[in-house]
């Protein structure tokens, strides 16, 4: 069971000067929980996710230690000038992925560790697909659970 069998090849990308609303319109039309960042060759250089784009809506730790009372509601409107910015601005640069020739079960222990529900798949740098906790439990789930309730052929 390789990662190559089972992962989405047709994958939704960012780059470094897509404006962040179009990326979180993506991920609220679409439920997408972030999206990799490639450079015109394909070639993976990070990771935009929602968590990112939400936490330029938080007050930093020295901004918590000056106002122990931070008025959150007051920091809503803030969106707007995070969504203003360019993806380069905030995503994640690097990261973890896997290969398509990893074995399934080894790339759903990376995305356990690592408490991710998405990972790309790279080859040799480029950016191949995206494997999720879902596609790995649907194989799982086909490969012992289908094959046991198939019917025979009848001929």
């Amino acid at each position: 069971m390789l990662v190559k069998n089972y992962m989405t090849c047709s994958v939704k990308t960012a780059s470094l000067d897509t404006p962040v609303v179009e990326v979180v319109s993506s991920m609220c039309l679409h439920r997408y929980s972030g999206l990799p960042v490639v450079d015109k060759d394909n070639k993976l250089i990070g990771f935009i996710a929602e968590k990112d784009v939400l936490h330029k809506l938080f007050p930093t730790l020295d901004e918590l230690l000056e106002n122990i009372n931070v008025d959150y509601e007051k920091l809503v409107p803030n969106y707007r000038n995070v969504v203003q910015l360019k993806v380069e601005d905030i995503m994640s640069v690097g990261g973890v992925s896997v290969t398509p020739d990893m074995h399934l079960l080894k790339a759903a222990t990376v995305m356990v560790r690592h408490r991710f529900r998405r990972i790309p798949v790279i080859d040799g740098g480029i950016l191949v697909g995206m494997l999720s906790l879902g596609d790995v439990h649907k194989a799982i789930f086909q490969a012992n659970v289908v094959s046991v309730f198939k019917v025979p052929d009848q001929e």
